[in-house]
């Protein structure tokens, strides 16, 4: 079968990546969706030009497909995108989300393409330790009470974990970011030849909200 990787670059749908890979799969193309809109329900924005790069470490072909980010409108942008392609399956990183996991479900059944969701329900604190052990992923995207310049551009090692874990206890966020508290962004991993760089990072701070924006990835 001929996979396709769904992915943001983030911790999640790169390590769903790195077990199909594990596990044999053929995967063909890293398909990212690209919307216009910082707010989209369900695709991340942020730092979005690190994929094709990630891509090419991971010898995969890269698929953007632009979107206005307009709820469920952008599903069908995700439709017409993946039908484009010679495939027989994709890889999402979903955990807790069934909002997410259904909708892309969905797409897969109408397409009459499988759907691959290793990390679903998977514990996430085992899936944290998992990151840290395997890959090199950064914070690069906070919207919780309680997240801030003590995580933002931080490595998720057992340290940060363990800070996330105490700030979960206080003010009941999900630790692996599954609720929208954070977004993260992948730098190295098994499935990479050699690790993402980049250049140009700032750091904004506003109305609960922190970005880290990149400029440039090679």
């Amino acid at each position: 079968m001929t996979w396709a990787a769904l992915t943001s670059g983030g911790k999640d749908s790169i390590l769903a990546l790195q077990k199909a890979l594990d596990a044999g799969m053929d995967v063909t193309y890293m398909v990212t969706v690209v919307p216009k809109n910082p707010d989209s329900y369900m695709f991340h924005s942020a730092n979005l030009s690190a994929v094709p790069v990630i891509a090419e470490r991971c010898g995969l072909t890269y698929v953007g497909i632009p979107s206005d980010g307009e709820k469920e409108a952008e599903l069908l942008d995700l439709k017409n995108g993946l039908a484009a392609l010679q495939i027989e399956g994709v890889i999402v990183g979903a955990i807790e989300s069934e909002y997410q996991r259904s909708r892309v479900a969905a797409i897969c059944d109408e397409l009459g393409i499988a759907l691959f969701a290793p990390l679903w329900k998977m514990d996430p604190l085992a899936l944290l330790r998992e990151v840290a052990d395997r890959m090199d992923v950064r914070i690069v995207v906070t919207a919780a009470d309680g997240l801030g310049e003590n995580v933002l551009g931080k490595r998720i090692d057992d340290d940060l974990i363990d800070v996330l874990c105490k700030i979960s206890a206080k003010r009941r966020i999900h630790i692996a970011g599954e609720g929208g508290e954070y977004e993260s962004l992948t730098l190295a991993a098994p499935c990479f030849s050699s690790p993402v760089l980049y250049a140009g990072c700032t750091t904004e701070l506003s109305c609960g909200r922190g970005i880290v924006h990149i400029e440039k990835f090679w």
